[in-house]
Order: C-alpha cells, then sequence, then structure tokens
C-alpha cells in the first residue's frame, strides 16, 4: 500500500474527498473521551492504539468529513484569484482529521477485523464515496483548478509543484468533472456499487479463509510435515479449543507447507481443493455474482469516463500505458515459461513412477513432488535451510543490508503503542543521525488479518511549515506463530517476503516530497524498490551475516549456500505460469469492451485458460473469487505490475553486479536519489532512466528466473 491522498487511496479501496450533509450525529462522540479528536501524545506521534475503540471511529469520520468539507467550501468561496497556494495546496493540505481517522481504521481492520468492525465498513463505504464524489464532481472547485492549471506559467512554479498541479487537474478530469449532471449522477451511483462490492469481496475472502479446518487427530497423518509445521498446528488446536489435536488452515503458512510435505495424499487433496474453492461454494460468501456484478459496473464507468474499457482507463496512468503493451510482457515470458513448466511435470510424474505411483499428477500433487524431485537433482531439503532462517535473524539481515547500502539503522522501541501485541517497533534513523520515522512489523497470522503480506502506513511523509513530517509505516506479514518457547522458522520464500516488503518501507521511510498529491508512483512501478531487495536475500555475503543456526549459531554452511543457489532457477516454471496466469485473467476481465450478459465466472476463467493452455495441475495463483489484487481494487488491471516491475529490478540489480560490489556505495546513492527518495515526482521511466541511464533490459529477468 502506498500514500493516499485526498483523491486515491491506493490499496485501501477508500477515496476521500469533501461532502455536504455528514453533520449529524459528527459531535455525538465527547470529544475529550475520543482519541481522535486531540493531538497523539505518543512517541513520534504514533496512534494510541490501546486507547482506540471501535465506537471512536465513526464519530471522527464523521467530524472529519464535516472539517473537510468547511475547508473545501473555504477554497471555493475565497474571493481571490485562484492560485496554487490558496487552492491546490490548499486541497493538498485538506483532510487532516479525516486521514488520521481512516489511516489508524483501515490499517487496523486489515489486521484485526472482526463482526463490529466489518459492519462498519459497510456502513462507512456509501459515506465516503459519496465523499469522494462530492470533491471530484465539485465544479466551483474544478474551476478553480483549471484556472491554475490555465495560467500556470506566471505562478513560477517549481518542478514538485507542477506535478501536483498536473496530478490534480487529471485526477478531476479523470473522476468526472467534464461529465454532464445526469452521467455525474450515474457516475456516484456506479462508485457507491463498486465500493461496495470490492469490500463485500473482500469479506467474504476473509470469512472463506476463516471457515475451514482440516483438524486431524492420527499421528500417523502427519507423516512428511516438518517439526515445526506440526507444532504450530497444534497450537492452532489448542486456541481453537482442540488440545492434542492438529489444525491446519488456508492461510498460506498452513496450507501451503501442508501441500508440500504431507504424505496422506487424500489429505492433500482435500486442503488443496477447499483452499482453491474459496468464495466459489454456493454458500453466503460465495463471490461469482461479486465478481461479475463488479467487473460489469467497472466496464460501465470507464465507458461513462470516455474509455473503451476499463484496462484503458487504468492503464491510462501506469508505464505499460496501454494493454498491448501489458499482453506483448506477458506472453514474452508465457511460452518459456510454459515450457519449462512442462519439463517441471516430467520430473514430477517420475517421482511418482519412482515412489511406486502409477496415477498421473493432480494438482494437490505439485508441490509434494516437486520438492522431492528438488531434493533429487540438487541434494536440497529445504527443513535443512529452515533452522538457518529464524524470522529476528531474517528481520536484522534486511536491515543489515539496508545499512551497508544506504548507512541506515533501525532500533527497536520498547515502549510504544503497538497495532498489535505481537507487533514490533522500530526508529529509522539515516547516517547523519536523522530521524526517517518509523517501522511496525505484524509477523503473525490471525483470524481477523487479511491474507498476504503488505505495506501500510499510519501517517504520511510531507512537509508543515518547512519541517519534514516523518512516516509510520507498517509492514505486515502472515507468518505461522510458533509455539510459545519455540523459534518462528522461516521458509526461503517467506524470507525474500521480509526483504521485499521491508523494500517498499525504505521507499516510504525516505520519501522526501513536500506534498501528499505528489507521493504516490505508478503501480507497475512500485513494486521495483520492493522487488529489487530480494536479490540481496541469499547472496553470500549477507547470509554470513544473518544466517544462522538458531540452536547453535552456527553459520549456514557453504556447501548448504551453494546448493541454495544452485537450485535457485528450479521451480521457475511454476511459479512463474501461476503467476502470469493470474495476470492475463486480470486482464482478460478488464478488456471486456462489451457484456451483454452476466459473466459465468468459472466459464469465463476456465476459458481464458485453456485459450493459453495452461497445465490442469497449476491453477492461476489466485482464481477469480479469492483474487484480492483485483477484485479489491488495489491491483486491477494491474496484477501484471510485479513482472513488469521486475524487468526493472533484475536490471537495477545487474547496476550493481556491473561494478563487482552489490554494495557499491555510489549505485546505492543513484537508486535512493532517483528512485525512492522523489516519489511521483517524474514519470517512472524518467526516475529509472535516471538512476540506470538507460531503459531497462528484460534479459536479466529472463536469466533470473532460468527461462532463457
Amino acid at each position: 500500500m502506498k500514500k493516499t491522498t485526498w483523491m486515491a487511496a491506493a490499496g485501501l479501496a477508500v477515496v476521500l474527498g469533501a461532502c455536504d450533509g455528514a453533520k449529524k450525529g459528527a459531535e455525538t462522540e465527547n470529544a475529550a473521551n475520543n482519541p481522535f479528536f486531540t493531538e497523539y501524545t505518543t512517541p513520534f506521534g504514533v496512534p494510541p492504539f490501546e486507547q482506540i475503540k471501535v465506537e471512536h471511529y465513526k464519530p471522527a469520520f464523521l467530524k472529519g468529513m464535516e472539517e473537510q468539507s468547511e475547508e473545501v467550501k473555504a477554497i471555493v468561496e475565497n474571493a481571490d484569484e485562484p492560485t496554487f497556494e490558496n487552492t491546490v495546496a490548499a486541497l493538498d493540505r485538506s483532510g487532516e482529521l479525516l486521514t488520521k481517522v481512516m489511516y489508524a481504521f483501515y490499517g487496523q481492520s486489515s489486521i484485526n477485523s472482526n463482526d463490529e468492525i466489518q459492519a462498519l465498513e459497510q456502513e462507512l463505504s456509501p459515506l465516503l464515496s459519496k465523499h469522494s464524489d462530492d470533491i471530484n464532481l465539485n465544479s466551483k472547485l474544478f474551476e478553480r483548478v483549471k484556472v491554475v492549471y490555465e495560467n500556470q506559467a506566471k505562478f513560477k512554479l517549481d518542478k514538485e509543484q507542477k506535478r501536483l498541479l498536473e496530478e490534480t487537474y487529471k485526477g478531476f478530469v479523470r473522476n468526472g468533472a467534464n461529465l454532464d449532471a445526469d452521467k455525474q449522477a450515474e457516475l456516484r451511483k456506479l462508485n457507491e456499487q463498486i465500493s461496495l462490492l470490492e469490500l463485500t469481496f473482500a469479506q467474504n475472502v476473509l470469512k472463506e479463509t476463516n471457515a475451514y479446518q482440516l483438524v486431524i487427530d492420527k499421528k500417523e497423518d502427519l507423516s512428511g510435515l516438518p517439526e515445526g509445521v506440526i507444532a504450530a498446528a497444534a497450537a492452532s488446536a489448542e486456541e481453537a479449543g482442540m488440545a492434542g489435536k492438529w489444525v491446519f488452515t488456508l492461510h498460506n503458512p498452513s496450507v501451503m507447507p501442508f501441500l508440500q510435505y504431507a504424505d496422506n495424499r487424500s489429505l492433500r487433496e482435500q486442503i488443496y481443493k477447499a483452499y482453491i474453492a474459496r468464495g466459489n461454494n454456493g454458500n453466503e460468501n460465495d463471490n461469482k455474482k461479486v465478481v461479475a456484478d463488479l467487473v460489469d459496473a467497472r466496464l460501465r464507468k470507464a465507458k461513462l469516463l470516455g474509455y473503451e474499457d476499463f484496462a484503458a482507463y487504468v492503464l491510462e496512468e501506469n508505464m505499460a500505458k496501454n494493454e498491448q503493451n501489458v499482453y506483448d510482457l506477458l506472453d514474452k515470458i508465457w511460452t518459456p515459461a510454459l515450457a519449462k513448466t512442462k519439463e517441471e511435470l516430467a520430473d514430477i510424474q517420475a517421482e511418482i513412477k519412482k515412489a511406486g505411483g502409477t496415477f498421473e499428477a493432480e494438482g494437490w500433487d505439485w508441490r509434494y513432488y516437486a520438492e522431492k524431485a528438488k531434493k533429487a537433482k540438487f541434494d536440497l531439503d529445504e527443513n535443512e535451510v529452515r533452522p538457518y532462517l529464524e524470522l529476528n535473524h531474517v528481520r536484522d539481515g534486511a536491515f543489515y543490508v539496508a545499512q551497508k547500502l544506504y548507512g541506515v539503522t533501525f532500533t527497536r522501541l520498547q515502549s510504544i503503542p503497538l497495532p498489535d501485541p505481537d507487533a514490533q517497533a522500530f526508529e529509522c534513523k539515516d547516517k547523519d543521525g536523522m530521524s526517517l520515522g518509523v517501522l511496525y512489523m505484524d509477523f503473525y497470522t490471525r483470524p481477523g488479518k487479511g491474507g498476504g503480506a503488505w505495506c501500510g502506513g499510519y501517517r504520511d511523509q510531507y512537509y508543515e511549515d518547512g519541517e519534514r513530517i516523518a512516516p509510520i509505516v507498517t509492514t505486515v506479514f502472515n507468518f505461522s506463530k510458533p509455539a510459545e518457547g519455540k523459534p518462528a522458522l522461516l521458509s526461503a520464500d517467506e524470507a525474500e517476503t521480509v526483504f521485499h516488503e521491508f523494500g517498499h518501507a525504505l521507499n516510504s521511510l525516505f520519501s522526501d516530497v513536500h506534498y501528499v498529491g505528489v507521493s504516490g508512483v505508478p503501480r507497475d512501478f512500485v513494486e521495483l524498490p520492493s522487488q529489487v531487495m530480494e536479490h540481496w536475500v541469499f547472496e553470500p555475503e549477507v547470509l554470513a551475516v544473518y544466517a544462522k543456526h538458531y540452536e547453535t549459531g552456527e553459520v549456514m554452511p557453504q556447501a548448504l549456500v551453494d546448493k541454495i543457489i544452485k537450485s535457485g532457477k528450479y521451480g521457475q516454471g511454476f511459479a512463474t505460469t501461476e503467476y502470469l496466469a493470474a495476470s492475463l485473467l486480470d486482464m482478460d476481465y478488464h478488456v471486456l469492451k462489451v457484456i451483454s450478459e452476466p459473466i459465468d465466472v468459472e466459464a469465463f476463467e476456465a476459458k481464458a485458460m485453456e485459450r493459453r493452455g495452461l497445465l490442469k495441475q497449476i491453477p492461476p495463483r489466485y482464481r477469480s473469487t479469492y483474487f484480492g489484487h483485483t477484485m479489491e481494487g488495489g491491483y486491477t488491471a494491474g496484477y501484471y505490475s510485479y513482472i513488469w516491475a521486475e524487468v526493472l529490478d533484475c536490471d537495477a540489480f545487474e547496476a550493481f553486479k556491473e561494478t563487482g560490489d552489490i554494495f557499491n556505495p555510489e549505485v546505492a546513492s543513484k537508486f535512493r536519489t532517483y528512485v525512492l527518495t522523489p516519489g511521483g515526482i517524474d514519470e517512472g521511466m524518467v526516475m529509472y532512466r535516471n538512476f540506470r541511464g538507460k531503459d531497462p533490459d528484460i534479459k536479466p529477468l529472463l536469466r533470473n528466473r532460468g527461462l532463457e
């Protein structure tokens, strides 16, 4: 998740604006008892999480909307000639209270949701949709912005101010400011519908994920599973009141190791089918109609705004610019990835035969036999690696890389409010001692937490009266919480996830912009700072620092490091293909130009995959009914962004390797200066060229994935 402005709440599916009529009930909460109504007195101004109660949110939202409405009214009714400062900058500064409560609420609802919070989300969604539209469709406000835009030469704006003005003007146009009254009314209805559908989709996925449990009461059914996975399942059972049993869930840290290691094929089949059926069970949480209605509503919105499809509307703002460029990239990688996948399937079938099996591999067999094939080829068992990837050590490894590259340090903060008792807090300081901001790290899965991993924030970076306001950043993960007294041992993929989200955090902590409205970057650029960090995870010099056995303190043996490096590209056929399949599915939904009848979601997905020859054993990484990246609004027509940014990150790491020093200070300084610091002051490709001195090359990506 990136920064939120008054126009776009990237990743939150909520947009800020101004509205009239939000006053009723805004004063129902005594200001003295509501922590949002006073300035935070906490260290670094973080939210006082332990003081905030669910009943505090709604009054603060309502008052925040009321205050911002008055601020926008003051801009509109200003008798002075419109200027950058009294119109554009004033709008960028508006909504302080609303932003304050929104960050706290959506930050917390994503990690500690419950029925009460979900009901409040449903109640707030139409209010916030109206709030957004009331500013985006405020003709008098737009007229003032337009005057500044058309006369910008006389205001002597600097580069950042020009960018804010351009983005503000463009934002009004893209949000319907030029539509007539009837079309604006239609747009309001569509925006409210889309907002509610995205929210409903997310809540359904969380309910579906939490509803399933695979309960095991026979020890023999645990055959093949690593000790740490068994211990975590026992802890889950105890939490659920089933002491003496083992509980596996559909959260990735539970289901994926089960599919990878469990010898019991029928149990693998059971949990696999439950995993890929989320949101598609014909119950009250079924998402098929939600998806169909959402894709239709998005298309109608795009048409209303003058675009041929929703992808065209989205991609106009991205580096890709148009859907053909996206498909060209995906297709270029699809062919070698699919070929590699077929080689991997042959290895899997060979392992099945070796074990005496006569069946054809199915989806629930892939990870299990791929692990055996990897061990046979490279003599590497992932369970050899886990003891060297203790969670806190991996975290410190990421800190080490940041210190070596940029000179920054991270110091644990003990006496500070936490978003969850299990979270950790750190202060990030620059090499000159200046505080860059606060970083939270929330590692463990729990029922109220959304799936996956992400980076968000509780305060943006900006300037106020010439002073840099430091950001409050949070990285969120879903690792299995270890049993009491046991260490959290990560897989190689999970270690990469720590570095990945930490890369997003560095992007936020290094940000140095004066206006929140220019802090964001194109969706297909935003993954560059995170993905580039993954390149350091298994570099021998870095492993020597953090990869220490949790019991003995022994550094990972060189022989094991060599195995990791040699086997690093194995399995990339599967990993690349399942990702590309989801990216193509996302695009296919949003390039539809006509929807004459409700979409049959299952048939649409099946046809899209069949057309491209996806192996039956590999579903898209996210099937339609639990594809949160696109259906919840964060990566709509944009899931391709990870591979687009991977072209950039692989080429960027080449810049370090070409010098013979993966910590080259000159290259690191340029990357920080031109990529991590300037927000969205420049176009994404301009920023990349400023760093690299040339356009990116796709060859490093293909080499990195072993697809050449």
